[in-house]
């Protein structure tokens, strides 16, 4: 799809639930154009904590099937998978044709809080630096569009963000001890990030830079990113006639005080 459709939608920029919805029924067109050419797309979300990666990814999913778009967010591994081959609990969650995997934190974790916390060896760190380029190559050569997104947010903004997440019980679930020490160790994670960027920035996989610092203008414009990486086309669907209910002049429905309802009390 073409860029004017993206500038129809930034023209709605004053209004943030207009421009979300029209880049939404955007998001729509690219599924069915990934399901019906089978293509096989990964993106990937990184950035710090509360940076706004999970409210990006939650409005990209919102209006998309769950079949054709799904959302991959690891855990701690098990011990069996601190055996394997790196990459290898991610090449399990790769997409097959028609589908976009979604990235909630990556194969990156080794280079950011792996190395950070003491969790990898420097031998394995340096090793993910040597490999990860070429396992990321090797995707792109396997016929994957390979996005990588990086959430740039302030220090000023995460703290405020962090007391938010703090004083709220809604939201008081994404709050971690993980979070504390991410706060203690700014410095490291930022030099991490230097250091990770500068050998896996390549010309073939390049990360994109989303500043995030405002939620709202950051989503829109991953959104509008993410359409224009991904040339389609706007689908047309087939007409669809819903058939008339048939009639069952046999059927006899039981009486519904023999069924448990819900109450209603709203």
């Amino acid at each position: 799809m073409g860029d004017s459709k993206r500038k129809s939608c930034a023209e709605n920029g004053d209004n943030y639930e207009d421009a979300l919805a029209c880049l939404q029924k955007d998001l729509v067109h690219l599924q069915e154009w990934v399901r019906t050419q089978g293509l096989k797309v990964v993106i990937i979300f990184e950035g710090r904590d509360a940076s706004g990666k999970g409210g990006t990814i939650k409005r990209i999913t919102e209006p998309l099937n769950p079949r054709v778009c799904r959302v991959v967010a690891l855990g701690v591994p098990t011990e069996r998978e601190k055996t394997q081959w790196y990459f290898q609990r991610y090449v399990a969650h790769l997409p097959a044709a028609g589908e976009i995997v979604i990235f909630d934190r990556s194969w990156y974790n080794r280079a950011g809080v792996e190395k950070v916390m003491g969790f990898c060896t420097d031998e394995e760190y340096d090793e993910f630096l040597r490999s990860c380029p070429s396992f990321e190559r090797m995707l792109v050569r396997s016929g994957i569009i390979l996005l990588k997104y990086w959430f740039s947010v302030s220090d000023e903004e995460q703290e405020k963000r962090f007391k938010s997440r703090i004083k709220d019980p809604m939201k008081r679930w994404k709050f971690s001890p993980m979070d504390l020490e991410s706060r203690a160790r700014w410095l490291e994670y930022s030099k991490a990030k230097d250091d990770m960027f500068a050998h896996t920035d390549t010309k073939q996989v390049p990360w994109f830079v989303v500043n995030s610092d405002d939620k709202k203008k950051a989503r829109l414009n991953c959104i509008d990113h993410i359409l224009s990486q991904i040339p389609h086309e706007k689908m047309k669907y087939k007409p669809i006639k819903l058939p008339p209910l048939p009639q069952y002049e046999s059927y006899v429905r039981p009486p519904m005080k023999y069924q448990t309802f819900v109450p209603e009390k709203y």
